[in-house]
Order: C-alpha cells, then sequence, then structure tokens
C-alpha cells in the first residue's frame, strides 16, 4: 500500500528551478510514485493536496518553509528518499566557504560586495517577487524576473516604477534573455553580432537567436519582456522600453520583435513606436497574419522566416524527408511541445495550410483542444505544471503523453521539439529515443 510521507524545512528557501530539477531527481528514484518539493505557500499546498502527496507535517507549513513530500510503494521507502532528498538539499551548502563559492542572500549584500552590478534576476516564489523586484529596481537595478504566479496588477506597478526610474523591468515569467553576450536563465551562448531581439516568448526568443547564430548572424542583446506585456492591461510597457534601449545601441541594427499575438489596441502602439525609428525592424506575431507596418518594418510568418529577414536572407525552405513517411494508416498529427512558442508556430502552420487544428492553448483560428482532429500540446502551460516540474527541466514529463500518443491508431505523425540551452535538460534527445526504444519493444 502507497505511503505519504512529508518533512518540513523550517526558513529554508531554494529557487523555483533548484526546486524542479530536485524533485526530478527525486521522483526518478526506485520506489517512487510521486514528489514535490515546494515552498509552504497555501496555493503550493493546495497543489500537493491533489497531486496525494500532502500529509500533515505538509499542510501545517508556512510560505517561508520548504516541503519534501514523497509518495512511494510503501512507508519504509518513503523515509528512505526523505533521507536522500535531504542529502540533496544540504549538498550545494557544503564545500567551503572561499570567496567563489559565496552567495548573497539580498540585493544589499550583492551590491555592497560587487558595487558595479547594474542587473537582479529574480527566482522567488511569485508572491515575493514583487517585493524583491521593487527593491532591486530602487537601488537602480534592471531586473529580469523569472518568478511566474505574479498578479497583474504588480506587473503594471512595478514596470511603471522602472519606466519612472529609466530602468527596465524584463518579466515576470520572463525565461530568456541575453544581456552583452551573456545568456540569462533559458538562453543559449550565440555569437555577438547587429540584431537585437525584443521577446515576449521565450523559446522564440531562443530559436530566432539560434537560427541566425547558425547562419553566420549574431545578436546584440534579446531582451525578455514576460508574456503578458503585450496584453492590454499591460500595454507592452517593456517592449516599448526594449524598443527604446536598442534604437539607442550603436550595435544594433535591425530589431526582432517575437510574441504570441498581442492586444489589437498594443499593436497599434508597437506600429507608431517602430515608425519612429530609424532602425530595421522584423516582426513576428504568431497568429497575427494581417498586420499593418511601416515602411522600416517587415512581417514575419514564423520564428524562421523572422530570422532569415533579420539576416536579409532568403529563407531557405526544408522539402519533405522520405525516410519519414507514416507507415500506418492513421491521418492524424499529434503534437507535444515543450516550447509554448514552438506550439503556437506549429499551430500557424497548419492554419495557413488549410489544415484544422485544436490545442490547449489556441492561436487565432484555432480550436480548444478535442479528442478528434490535429492536435497540438503545450506541456509547459500549467495545466501540465502544476506541481511538477517544466518539461524543459524534466523531458519525462513528456513520456506518458509521448507513449499514449505513440500507440494511438489514428496518428500518422507525432511532432516534438527538442529544446536546448542553458538551464534546461542536458539531453532532451536522449529522453525521447528512450521512449521510442521501449515502444519498438
Amino acid at each position: 500500500m502507497s505511503a505519504v510521507v512529508n518533512l518540513v524545512r523550517k526558513g529554508f528557501y531554494l529557487d523555483s528551478v533548484g526546486l524542479m530539477r530536485m524533485s526530478r531527481e527525486i521522483a526518478a528514484l526506485d520506489g517512487v510514485e510521486d514528489a514535490a518539493l515546494m515552498m509552504g505557500t497555501p496555493a503550493n499546498r493546495e497543489i500537493m493536496a491533489n497531486a496525494g502527496v500532502l500529509a500533515a507535517e505538509g499542510a501545517a507549513a508556512s510560505s517561508g518553509d520548504l516541503v519534501l513530500a514523497v509518495r512511494a510503494e510503501d512507508d519504509a521507502t518513503a523515509r528512505l528518499v526523505l533521507t536522500k532528498a535531504q542529502a540533496l538539499l544540504d549538498q550545494p551548502r557544503r564545500g567551503g566557504t572561499t570567496s567563489a563559492a559565496w552567495r548573497p542572500k539580498t540585493v544589499r549584500a550583492a551590491l555592497r560586495a560587487v558595487p558595479s552590478l547594474d542587473l537582479a534576476l529574480i527566482s522567488v516564489p511569485g508572491e515575493y517577487a514583487a517585493s524583491e523586484a521593487r527593491k532591486a529596481l530602487m537601488r537602480g537595478l534592471d531586473v529580469m524576473i523569472f518568478s511566474d504566479n505574479v498578479p497583474i496588477e504588480q506587473e503594471v506597478e512595478l514596470k511603471l516604477l522602472a519606466h519612472e526610474l529609466g530602468r527596465l523591468v524584463m518579466g515576470p515569467d520572463c525565461g530568456t534573455a541575453i544581456i552583452g553576450g551573456v545568456p540569462l536563465a533559458f538562453a543559449n551562448r550565440v555569437p555577438r553580432g547587429s540584431i537585437g531581439i525584443v521577446g515576449a516568448s521565450g523559446t522564440g526568443t531562443q530559436e530566432v537567436s539560434c537560427i541566425i547564430a547558425r547562419e553566420g548572424g549574431g545578436i546584440s542583446h534579446a531582451i525578455g519582456t514576460g508574456g503578458r506585456d503585450l496584453k492590454e492591461s499591460v500595454g507592452g510597457i517593456t517592449t516599448l522600453r526594449a524598443i527604446d534601449l536598442l534604437d539607442e545601441d550603436p550595435a544594433t541594427e535591425t530589431v526582432v520583435l517575437v510574441s504570441k499575438p498581442p492586444a489589437a489596441s498594443v499593436v497599434r502602439i508597437i506600429r507608431e513606436r517602430i515608425a519612429r525609428s530609424d532602425k530595421r525592424f522584423v516582426v513576428c506575431f504568431l497568429g497575427l497574419d494581417e498586420i499593418d507596418l511601416p515602411p522600416n518594418a517587415q512581417a514575419a510568418p514564423t520564428l524562421r522566416d523572422a530570422a532569415f529577414l533579420a539576416l536579409s536572407k532568403p529563407v531557405a525552405g526544408k522539402g519533405p524527408d522520405d525516410r519519414c513517411r507514416p507507415a500506418g494508416t492513421g491521418r492524424r498529427a499529434e503534437g507535444l511541445f515543450a516550447g509554448g512558442t514552438l506550439c503556437a508556430e506549429a499551430q500557424t502552420i497548419f492554419l495557413r495550410a488549410g489544415l484544422g487544428v485544436s490545442s490547449n492553448v489556441p492561436v487565432p483560428g484555432a480550436s480548444a483542444l478535442q479528442a478528434a482532429g490535429h492536435r497540438l500540446i503545450d506541456l509547459g502551460d500549467d495545466e501540465y505544471t502544476r506541481g511538477k516540474p517544466h518539461p524543459m527541466i524534466d523531458p519525462g514529463v513528456r513520456d506518458q503523453p509521448f507513449e499514449a500518443a505513440l500507440r494511438n491508431p489514428a496518428n500518422a505523425v507525432v511532432l516534438l521539439d527538442v529544446v536546448l540551452g542553458h538551464g534546461g535538460h542536458a539531453d532532451p534527445a536522449g529522453a525521447i529515443v528512450a521512449v521510442l526504444e521501449r515502444h519498438a519493444g
């Protein structure tokens, strides 16, 4: 009979990426049915309760406590796993007291040690992110907020404050940036160059920057905005600030904008700002086919188009691969994506080909997820990651739906993305191969 055991570490904080990585390691241990390492916020306790891993100890935790929750095949296994989990938690804290191993606990301490710092990357539970970001802004820092679950009212407040102070807020839920050649969070190390990117999309920014690098170009800066920046309620505050910064940057000659479809009112504001610039723009608003742009801007229907247009190169297409012809009688495509923007891009390609498609995150023209027809699923969406690692960190999140898609005789094609970069899993392709080998028997 399964056993659920919890351990609470009082006042022990670990950032969200660290928690996701450790959750993956613990869930992979023998005898574990499910596991979670989460801060003890009310929302997280509800997630653990719904997942069937919350016990009395975890239910009594406070927001500043770390909850280790394990459901295993028996009580002895669960307790052994908790012991191993504690060792994993303590591991990064070992290893000497040299200055190289020192980690500041506050913005003030970091600035005291290195006064020249000018950017803070914030990865704390969403309920604390705005407070920490405000402290950093008031100390003269630009801010990248990796944290999600930050109320949109706080996002607007922070971005307006940054505007008043002449600073920049990337995020919340900003997963990718490249500043001065330095990749931040889920990003890739690419050559420096003359193309700047403003991205409300993390994997979109990764894809465009990598194609540009592969084709011989380089990136001046890639500024993330957070996925909600182009909503009407936010008004593109960070996008406009990023355009200003790249406009003033002599190293930037071309600016690429990457996003899922923005609000119509924000598109008008962005268009007016582009028209006032002397620089060249490429605009990739996935799913937004009709867009009126000024003479110094071109529209790109896909991320690949955006990269090639930025390089002033003809788009190099790829024909079908004869080795990948379906062997069965299925007629349907099923896509399982780790990258939300890659899922959105795939939908736009289907729609432009005249094919109906459904998704859990539909772009304009696509329908809500259905059992029949072509289906493209963003496995990084909140409904799939609540209480679990993101598939870019743990590609095993995709294993079960991937196996089901391979078994489904209605499927002719299974579409997958493989996202590489700092912060992500070291071998996501290896996880795909493992599933294919099991399926082949």
